[in-house]
Protein backbone atom coordinates (compact mmCIF):
# COMPACT_ATOMS: atom_id res chain seq x y z
CA UNK A 1 0.00 0.00 0.00
CA UNK A 2 2.86 2.26 0.96
CA UNK A 3 4.57 1.84 -2.57
CA UNK A 4 1.07 2.63 -4.52
CA UNK A 5 0.52 5.84 -2.44
CA UNK A 6 4.27 7.21 -3.04
CA UNK A 7 3.78 5.92 -6.93
CA UNK A 8 0.18 7.97 -7.00
CA UNK A 9 1.78 11.13 -5.39
CA UNK A 10 4.84 10.79 -7.59
CA UNK A 11 2.69 10.54 -10.92
CA UNK A 12 1.07 13.93 -9.77
CA UNK A 13 3.99 15.82 -9.48
CA UNK A 14 5.39 14.27 -12.76
CA UNK A 15 6.68 17.15 -15.30
CA UNK A 16 4.37 17.62 -18.08
CA UNK A 17 6.65 17.97 -20.74
CA UNK A 18 5.51 18.19 -24.24
CA UNK A 19 1.92 17.01 -23.03
CA UNK A 20 -0.54 18.92 -25.45
CA UNK A 21 -3.22 18.84 -22.93
CA UNK A 22 -1.26 21.55 -20.65
CA UNK A 23 -1.67 24.38 -21.45
CA UNK A 24 -0.76 27.61 -19.18
CA UNK A 25 1.92 25.19 -17.47
CA UNK A 26 4.40 24.69 -20.40
CA UNK A 27 8.01 25.54 -19.49
CA UNK A 28 7.46 28.26 -22.12
CA UNK A 29 4.88 29.69 -19.93
CA UNK A 30 4.82 31.71 -16.38
CA UNK A 31 3.94 29.82 -13.59
CA UNK A 32 0.10 29.49 -12.94
CA UNK A 33 -1.47 31.11 -9.84
CA UNK A 34 -4.19 28.64 -8.46
CA UNK A 35 -6.97 29.49 -5.63
CA UNK A 36 -8.62 27.06 -3.56
CA UNK A 37 -11.46 27.69 -1.76
CA UNK A 38 -11.94 25.65 1.41
CA UNK A 39 -8.55 25.35 1.12
CA UNK A 40 -8.66 23.48 5.09
CA UNK A 41 -10.63 21.08 4.25
CA UNK A 42 -9.30 17.40 3.34
CA UNK A 43 -8.77 17.90 -0.36
CA UNK A 44 -7.95 21.24 -0.07
CA UNK A 45 -4.79 20.89 2.36
CA UNK A 46 -3.68 18.05 0.73
CA UNK A 47 -3.85 19.46 -2.52
CA UNK A 48 -1.93 22.62 -1.43
CA UNK A 49 0.44 20.26 -0.69
CA UNK A 50 1.12 18.48 -3.90
CA UNK A 51 0.96 22.04 -5.37
CA UNK A 52 3.59 23.30 -3.02
CA UNK A 53 6.13 20.85 -4.27
CA UNK A 54 5.79 21.28 -7.63
CA UNK A 55 7.95 23.83 -9.64
CA UNK A 56 5.06 24.84 -12.26
CA UNK A 57 3.02 26.06 -9.85
CA UNK A 58 4.52 30.00 -8.61
CA UNK A 59 1.76 31.11 -5.98
CA UNK A 60 -1.22 29.07 -4.62
CA UNK A 61 -4.17 31.44 -3.06
CA UNK A 62 -5.77 29.48 0.32
CA UNK A 63 -9.22 31.01 0.65
CA UNK A 64 -11.21 29.53 4.28
CA UNK A 65 -12.01 30.61 7.89
CA UNK A 66 -8.99 29.23 8.91
CA UNK A 67 -5.76 28.78 7.28
CA UNK A 68 -4.58 25.40 5.69
CA UNK A 69 -2.12 23.05 7.99
CA UNK A 70 0.14 22.37 4.57
CA UNK A 71 0.44 25.87 3.63
CA UNK A 72 4.29 26.82 2.65
CA UNK A 73 6.45 29.51 1.12
CA UNK A 74 3.65 29.77 -2.11
CA UNK A 75 0.27 30.05 -0.35
CA UNK A 76 -0.97 33.12 0.49
CA UNK A 77 -4.38 32.86 2.80
CA UNK A 78 -7.14 34.91 3.14
CA UNK A 79 -10.09 34.53 5.64
CA UNK A 80 -12.90 34.46 3.77
CA UNK A 81 -16.32 33.58 4.72
CA UNK A 82 -18.76 32.83 2.03
CA UNK A 83 -21.85 32.97 3.68
CA UNK A 84 -21.19 37.02 4.15
CA UNK A 85 -22.37 39.25 1.24
CA UNK A 86 -19.28 41.12 1.18
CA UNK A 87 -17.30 37.94 0.18
CA UNK A 88 -18.08 38.74 -3.29
CA UNK A 89 -16.42 41.99 -3.61
CA UNK A 90 -13.15 41.01 -1.45
CA UNK A 91 -12.84 37.72 -3.44
CA UNK A 92 -13.03 39.79 -7.00
CA UNK A 93 -9.96 42.35 -5.14
CA UNK A 94 -8.23 38.93 -4.52
CA UNK A 95 -8.20 36.97 -7.85
CA UNK A 96 -7.94 40.30 -9.61
CA UNK A 97 -4.52 41.64 -7.24
CA UNK A 98 -2.93 38.08 -7.43
CA UNK A 99 -3.66 37.05 -10.74
CA UNK A 100 -5.37 34.18 -10.31
CA UNK A 101 -5.62 31.84 -13.34
CA UNK A 102 -7.15 28.47 -11.92
CA UNK A 103 -9.78 28.24 -9.56
CA UNK A 104 -10.08 25.02 -7.79
CA UNK A 105 -13.53 24.80 -5.69
CA UNK A 106 -13.68 22.92 -3.11
CA UNK A 107 -15.67 24.23 -0.25
CA UNK A 108 -18.50 21.52 0.39
CA UNK A 109 -19.77 20.15 3.40
CA UNK A 110 -18.67 16.90 3.70
CA UNK A 111 -21.50 15.71 6.40
CA UNK A 112 -25.15 16.66 6.78
CA UNK A 113 -26.21 19.43 8.63
CA UNK A 114 -29.55 20.59 10.70
CA UNK A 115 -28.63 23.84 9.92
CA UNK A 116 -29.89 23.93 6.37
CA UNK A 117 -30.38 27.73 6.01
CA UNK A 118 -26.60 28.35 6.88
CA UNK A 119 -25.56 25.54 4.38
CA UNK A 120 -27.85 26.56 1.78
CA UNK A 121 -25.83 29.90 2.22
CA UNK A 122 -21.93 28.44 2.36
CA UNK A 123 -22.63 25.82 -0.75
CA UNK A 124 -24.99 27.09 -3.45
CA UNK A 125 -25.15 31.10 -2.38
CA UNK A 126 -21.28 30.76 -1.91
CA UNK A 127 -20.93 29.23 -5.02
CA UNK A 128 -22.56 32.12 -7.07
CA UNK A 129 -20.55 34.88 -5.46
CA UNK A 130 -17.53 32.75 -5.70
CA UNK A 131 -17.77 32.44 -9.58
CA UNK A 132 -19.15 36.20 -9.38
CA UNK A 133 -15.79 36.94 -8.06
CA UNK A 134 -13.93 34.97 -10.75
CA UNK A 135 -15.49 36.53 -13.43
CA UNK A 136 -14.65 40.19 -12.47
CA UNK A 137 -11.11 38.97 -11.31
CA UNK A 138 -10.38 37.69 -14.66
CA UNK A 139 -10.16 33.85 -13.69
CA UNK A 140 -10.47 31.56 -16.89
CA UNK A 141 -10.28 28.20 -15.43
CA UNK A 142 -12.31 26.30 -13.04
CA UNK A 143 -11.81 22.77 -11.15
CA UNK A 144 -15.26 21.80 -9.34
CA UNK A 145 -16.01 19.20 -7.02
CA UNK A 146 -18.76 17.43 -7.55
CA UNK A 147 -20.35 13.85 -6.23
CA UNK A 148 -21.26 10.96 -7.92
CA UNK A 149 -24.17 10.16 -5.48
CA UNK A 150 -25.61 13.63 -6.57
CA UNK A 151 -27.26 10.96 -9.62
CA UNK A 152 -29.25 9.36 -7.02
CA UNK A 153 -29.55 5.53 -6.02
CA UNK A 154 -32.82 4.84 -7.56
CA UNK A 155 -34.34 1.25 -8.73
CA UNK A 156 -34.23 2.17 -12.75
CA UNK A 157 -30.27 2.92 -12.54
CA UNK A 158 -28.24 0.79 -15.16
CA UNK A 159 -25.26 -0.97 -13.45
CA UNK A 160 -22.88 2.41 -14.98
CA UNK A 161 -23.74 5.64 -14.84
CA UNK A 162 -22.33 7.85 -17.17
CA UNK A 163 -21.76 11.74 -17.21
CA UNK A 164 -24.70 11.99 -19.06
CA UNK A 165 -27.11 11.23 -16.80
CA UNK A 166 -29.30 13.73 -15.13
CA UNK A 167 -28.49 13.89 -11.14
CA UNK A 168 -31.83 13.00 -9.24
CA UNK A 169 -30.37 12.59 -5.64
CA UNK A 170 -33.45 13.42 -3.50
CA UNK A 171 -34.84 16.57 -3.41
CA UNK A 172 -36.07 16.79 -0.10
CA UNK A 173 -32.36 16.22 1.23
CA UNK A 174 -30.26 19.61 1.27
CA UNK A 175 -27.35 17.92 1.67
CA UNK A 176 -27.81 16.99 -1.99
CA UNK A 177 -29.90 19.86 -3.55
CA UNK A 178 -27.40 22.10 -2.39
CA UNK A 179 -24.46 20.89 -4.64
CA UNK A 180 -26.47 20.39 -7.38
CA UNK A 181 -27.39 23.79 -7.41
CA UNK A 182 -23.56 24.43 -7.15
CA UNK A 183 -22.57 22.47 -9.68
CA UNK A 184 -25.23 24.01 -12.14
CA UNK A 185 -23.54 27.07 -11.41
CA UNK A 186 -19.77 25.82 -12.50
CA UNK A 187 -21.73 24.36 -15.80
CA UNK A 188 -22.91 28.33 -16.28
CA UNK A 189 -19.70 29.36 -15.60
CA UNK A 190 -18.15 27.72 -18.67
CA UNK A 191 -20.57 29.34 -21.26
CA UNK A 192 -18.24 32.36 -21.29
CA UNK A 193 -16.19 32.45 -23.92
CA UNK A 194 -12.19 31.66 -22.72
CA UNK A 195 -12.82 29.49 -19.84
CA UNK A 196 -12.06 26.04 -19.35
CA UNK A 197 -14.17 24.27 -16.75
CA UNK A 198 -13.33 20.75 -15.49
CA UNK A 199 -16.36 18.81 -13.15
CA UNK A 200 -14.76 16.15 -11.21
CA UNK A 201 -17.64 14.42 -9.66
CA UNK A 202 -15.61 11.68 -7.41
CA UNK A 203 -17.46 8.29 -5.83
CA UNK A 204 -17.53 8.31 -2.26
CA UNK A 205 -13.97 9.10 -0.87
CA UNK A 206 -12.71 6.87 1.75
CA UNK A 207 -9.04 6.04 3.30
CA UNK A 208 -7.12 6.19 6.78
CA UNK A 209 -7.14 9.79 7.44
CA UNK A 210 -10.55 11.43 5.41
CA UNK A 211 -13.61 12.10 7.49
CA UNK A 212 -16.90 12.02 5.99
CA UNK A 213 -20.49 10.76 6.13
CA UNK A 214 -19.01 7.47 4.89
CA UNK A 215 -16.33 7.37 7.34
CA UNK A 216 -18.82 8.26 10.02
CA UNK A 217 -21.65 5.46 8.78
CA UNK A 218 -18.72 2.85 8.75
CA UNK A 219 -16.99 4.09 11.75
CA UNK A 220 -20.13 2.57 14.25
CA UNK A 221 -20.15 -1.12 15.58
CA UNK A 222 -23.33 -1.60 14.46
CA UNK A 223 -23.91 -0.96 10.64
CA UNK A 224 -27.67 0.13 9.82
CA UNK A 225 -28.58 -2.13 6.42
CA UNK A 226 -32.27 -3.21 5.00
CA UNK A 227 -33.09 -6.36 4.84
CA UNK A 228 -34.00 -7.88 1.57
CA UNK A 229 -31.54 -5.35 0.04
CA UNK A 230 -27.75 -5.68 -0.77
CA UNK A 231 -27.20 -3.21 -3.18
CA UNK A 232 -23.16 -2.37 -4.76
CA UNK A 233 -21.64 0.42 -3.62
CA UNK A 234 -18.28 2.05 -4.79
CA UNK A 235 -15.77 4.19 -3.42
CA UNK A 236 -12.30 5.93 -4.13
CA UNK A 237 -9.28 5.83 -2.47
CA UNK A 238 -8.16 9.60 -0.53
CA UNK A 239 -5.05 9.24 -2.30
CA UNK A 240 -6.66 8.95 -5.39
CA UNK A 241 -9.20 11.61 -5.24
CA UNK A 242 -6.46 14.03 -4.38
CA UNK A 243 -4.58 12.71 -7.52
CA UNK A 244 -7.35 13.64 -9.83
CA UNK A 245 -7.73 17.13 -8.80
CA UNK A 246 -4.15 17.41 -9.50
CA UNK A 247 -4.53 16.25 -13.13
CA UNK A 248 -7.31 18.57 -13.10
CA UNK A 249 -5.17 21.59 -12.24
CA UNK A 250 -2.44 20.04 -14.70
CA UNK A 251 -4.24 19.82 -17.67
CA UNK A 252 -7.05 22.23 -19.32
CA UNK A 253 -9.57 19.36 -20.29
CA UNK A 254 -13.12 20.83 -20.12
CA UNK A 255 -16.07 18.32 -19.33
CA UNK A 256 -17.54 16.52 -16.25
CA UNK A 257 -15.70 13.14 -15.00
CA UNK A 258 -16.78 10.72 -12.81
CA UNK A 259 -13.41 10.00 -10.61
CA UNK A 260 -14.17 6.19 -9.44
CA UNK A 261 -11.95 3.14 -8.19
CA UNK A 262 -11.60 0.29 -9.92
CA UNK A 263 -14.28 -2.51 -8.83
CA UNK A 264 -17.70 -2.35 -6.55
CA UNK A 265 -18.84 -4.39 -3.96
CA UNK A 266 -21.60 -5.41 -2.44
CA UNK A 267 -22.85 -3.58 1.01
CA UNK A 268 -22.60 -6.78 3.21
CA UNK A 269 -18.76 -6.69 2.29
CA UNK A 270 -18.04 -3.14 2.71
CA UNK A 271 -19.44 -3.87 6.22
CA UNK A 272 -17.85 -6.94 6.73
CA UNK A 273 -14.46 -6.03 5.36
CA UNK A 274 -14.88 -2.71 7.37
CA UNK A 275 -14.83 -5.04 10.70
CA UNK A 276 -18.35 -3.84 11.26
CA UNK A 277 -21.46 -6.36 11.95
CA UNK A 278 -24.45 -5.65 9.74
CA UNK A 279 -27.97 -4.42 11.98
CA UNK A 280 -30.87 -5.60 9.84
CA UNK A 281 -33.86 -3.09 9.74
CA UNK A 282 -36.99 -3.93 7.99
CA UNK A 283 -37.39 -1.86 4.94
CA UNK A 284 -41.28 -0.42 5.85
CA UNK A 285 -39.87 1.22 9.11
CA UNK A 286 -36.39 2.44 7.62
CA UNK A 287 -37.42 5.79 6.58
CA UNK A 288 -39.84 6.93 9.21
CA UNK A 289 -37.40 5.54 11.70
CA UNK A 290 -34.49 7.62 9.90
CA UNK A 291 -36.33 10.71 10.07
CA UNK A 292 -37.21 10.45 14.25
CA UNK A 293 -33.62 10.08 14.67
CA UNK A 294 -32.41 12.37 12.23
CA UNK A 295 -35.12 15.35 13.90
CA UNK A 296 -33.45 14.12 17.38
CA UNK A 297 -30.22 14.34 15.87
CA UNK A 298 -29.23 11.16 16.63
CA UNK A 299 -27.72 10.18 13.72
CA UNK A 300 -25.51 11.66 10.85
CA UNK A 301 -27.29 11.08 8.08
CA UNK A 302 -30.95 12.47 6.58
CA UNK A 303 -33.39 9.77 5.69
CA UNK A 304 -32.66 10.77 1.92
CA UNK A 305 -29.73 8.53 2.19
CA UNK A 306 -31.93 5.50 2.80
CA UNK A 307 -31.91 5.15 -0.54
CA UNK A 308 -28.49 4.19 -0.96
CA UNK A 309 -29.09 1.20 1.36
CA UNK A 310 -31.29 0.01 -1.07
CA UNK A 311 -30.63 1.13 -4.46
CA UNK A 312 -27.64 1.04 -6.95
CA UNK A 313 -25.59 4.21 -7.95
CA UNK A 314 -22.66 3.30 -9.49
CA UNK A 315 -20.58 5.49 -11.63
CA UNK A 316 -18.82 4.65 -14.92
CA UNK A 317 -15.31 5.93 -14.81
CA UNK A 318 -13.98 4.74 -18.27
CA UNK A 319 -14.24 8.87 -19.60
CA UNK A 320 -12.10 9.75 -16.98
CA UNK A 321 -9.51 7.24 -17.63
CA UNK A 322 -9.90 8.07 -21.55
CA UNK A 323 -9.75 12.29 -21.89
CA UNK A 324 -7.95 13.27 -18.70
CA UNK A 325 -5.95 10.38 -18.07
CA UNK A 326 -7.15 9.09 -14.66
CA UNK A 327 -6.71 5.85 -13.50
CA UNK A 328 -7.09 4.87 -9.98
CA UNK A 329 -4.38 3.36 -7.79
CA UNK A 330 -6.69 1.91 -5.37
CA UNK A 331 -9.51 -0.52 -5.69
CA UNK A 332 -12.80 -0.04 -3.92
CA UNK A 333 -11.67 -2.84 -1.77
CA UNK A 334 -8.76 -0.99 -1.12
CA UNK A 335 -9.95 1.69 -0.09
CA UNK A 336 -12.14 -0.43 2.58
CA UNK A 337 -9.45 -1.76 3.93
CA UNK A 338 -7.04 1.19 4.47
CA UNK A 339 -9.93 2.69 5.94
CA UNK A 340 -10.74 -0.56 8.26
CA UNK A 341 -6.75 -0.76 9.73
CA UNK A 342 -7.09 2.63 10.76
CA UNK A 343 -10.66 2.93 12.39
CA UNK A 344 -9.58 -0.29 14.00
CA UNK A 345 -6.61 1.98 15.25
CA UNK A 346 -8.86 4.38 16.45
CA UNK A 347 -10.95 1.94 18.32
CA UNK A 348 -8.76 1.38 20.61
CA UNK A 349 -7.78 4.71 21.42
CA UNK A 350 -4.57 4.82 19.74
CA UNK A 351 -5.26 6.99 16.63
CA UNK A 352 -7.04 10.58 17.08
CA UNK A 353 -10.36 11.18 14.78
CA UNK A 354 -9.54 12.79 11.21
CA UNK A 355 -10.24 16.21 10.92
CA UNK A 356 -13.23 17.03 8.64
Amino acid sequence: MAKRKAQAKQAALEPAGADPHLGGINKRHRARTVAISGSSSFLGRNLIGLLEEDPRIGRIVALDVRPPATAGAKTHYYEVDFTQPTSEARMAEIFSAERVHTMVHLAFLSLPTHATAWAHEFESVGTMHLLNAARQGGVTKLVHWSQSVLYGARPSNPNFLTEQRDLRAPKAAQFFQDKIDAEAEAQRFGERKGTVVTVLRTAPILGPTVRNYVTRFLGHRLVPVLMGFDPLWQFVHEVDAVAAFKLAVDRDIPGTFNIVSQGVLPLSTVVRLAGRLALPIPHPVAIPLAGALWAAQLIETPPGFVDYLRYLCVADGARAERELGFRASYSSRDAVLDFATAQHLRDVRLLDEPAV
